[in-house]
This record gives C-alpha cells, sequence and structure tokens, in this order.
C-alpha cells in the first residue's frame, strides 16, 4: 500500500553517495517517507546508457512517484532542477542545498569556480582518483568551525559505499563544467526552498540567493556558520526547514 506521508527523496552530490544523508534519514522520518537516491554508477549502482545531466534525470524520475518533495545537494541540485523542468509532475516542492544553476564563472556569471581550476581537477581526478576525492571532501569543509569532525564524517561516507565509477567521477564532472541552467529556470514553478552556507567556497552563497531570486516561488535560507554540507554541520536546522517547508 503507498505510504500515507509524503515522500521526500534526497539525491546527493558529485563522487558521494546515499549515505551522506543518513542523519536526515533519522530526523524527518516521522514527517516523511524518506527515500536516499544514488545516482548512476554511484554507491554500487550501474551506469546509465546516457551519462549525462538530462539522462540522470530521466533514470532519477523514474524512482519517484507523482508529487515528490525532492531535495538535490551540490550537483544533486542540478539534476533535480532538470528532473523538475523534463518530468513537472514528478516534483511537487524542490530543495536545493548548497546548489548552484552553473558550477563554473563566465564573463556574465561571477558566483561559480574558474574554468581553470575545475580543468586541473579533471586532471588530477584521472591521475589519482582517490587522493582526488579525499580532496574534495575538504574544499567543502574548509573554513568552517569542527572542520576536522565534519571532514572524518564525511571521509566515512565516502567509504560506506563501494566508490563511484572513474567514467562516472568523469561524467559528473563534464556536468559541472558544462551544465548551464539559468536561462530555464523562469519555468520551475514548484515552491523551492534554496539552502546556503555562508562559508560555502564551492557554490557561493551569492549563487545560492540568486537561485531565490530567480526562481518564481523560492524562499532562501542560509546558514551563516556552514560551508558545502549544511545537512552534516547544521543538521537539525535542515531538517527543521525543510519540515517546515514541506508542511507550509
Amino acid at each position: 500500500m503507498p505510504s500515507p506521508k509524503p515522500v521526500l527523496a534526497l539525491v546527493h552530490g558529485w563522487g558521494m553517495n546515499a549515505r551522506v544523508f543518513d542523519g536526515l534519514l533519522d530526523m524527518l522520518a516521522t514527517d516523511f517517507e524518506v527515500r536516499a537516491l544514488d545516482l548512476p554508477g554511484h554507491g554500487g549502482r550501474d551506469n546509465v546508457p546516457d551519462n549525462t545531466l538530462p539522462g540522470w534525470a530521466d533514470d532519477l524520475a523514474r524512482q519517484l512517484p507523482d508529487d515528490a518533495t525532492l531535495l538535490g545537494w551540490s550537483l544533486g541540485g542540478q539534476v533535480a532542477m532538470r528532473v523538475a523542468l523534463d518530468h513537472p509532475h514528478k516534483v511537487a516542492r524542490l530543495v536545493l542545498l548548497a546548489s548552484t544553476p552553473r558550477f563554473v564563472a563566465a564573463v556574465d556569471w561571477g558566483r561559480g569556480m574558474a574554468p581553470a581550476d575545475l580543468e586541473d581537477f579533471g586532471a588530477a581526478l584521472l591521475a589519482d582518483p582517490q587522493s582526488t576525492l579525499l580532496r574534495f571532501l575538504s574544499l567543502q569543509t574548509r573554513g568552517m568551525p569542527g572542520q576536522k569532525v565534519l571532514l572524518q564524517q564525511l571521509r566515512q561516507t565516502l567509504l560506506a559505499a563501494p566508490t563511484a565509477r572513474s567514467e562516472t567521477l568523469a561524467a559528473g564532472l563534464a556536468i559541472l563544467r558544462d551544465t548551464d541552467l539559468r536561462a530555464e529556470l523562469a519555468r520551475v514553478t514548484q515552491p523551492t526552498l534554496v539552502l546556503h552556507g555562508a562559508l560555502d567556497t564551492l557554490t557561493p552563497p551569492a549563487a545560492g540567493a540568486w537561485l531565490a531570486e530567480t526562481l518564481p516561488a523560492a524562499q532562501y535560507l542560509e546558514f551563516a556558520r556552514a560551508a558545502h554540507a549544511p545537512h552534516l554541520s547544521h543538521s537539525e536546522d535542515v531538517a527543521a526547514a525543510i519540515a517546515r517547508f514541506a508542511h507550509v
């Protein structure tokens, strides 16, 4: 029988796996049927034939009931936005956690990573995937109080499931390099909660504020002492914000 609770689906970021949401699962289980989902090629899953953002969004949409609340963290937020655009009947509400419409900077977009830095990251990934992933984790926590403890949490999560496939990691970097959703976001009419850490150096808070200003039905909440993983560093606050948003 269908669950009487609304479905809340959680989608992780690049190189990670669904175990990164273990803490939120417990906190939100009273209000939702929570489903933490692995992206293609992550967490032991096989790749999909279409290893692109639309391909990953189609794969995610097939796992959702109609009218789900969909949360995407970082790259997962871009996948979630693509689902809301391409399969709007699947998404009743959208939560974007430390995400961005465009990961890399451009002449008309100063809220992203320098393209050369992402290229260097890709080259390092090919040379030494494990070390590059661990370096990526350190970037997610840089500058915030309790960095060592949070970094250890992320490392444990990374090792709790099979490491993402090398071709999947490369595909994810290509998505981060090439994706620009800015021109399409006026079509995302679902109520949206944008959550961001003020200390985030991977997806600057200015990108989150831009999302909230641009999406037709969005609200913005910033955590002053959080970086790129507010669901780990401020899990109770994030869970409370999601519960309030979903029941408005």
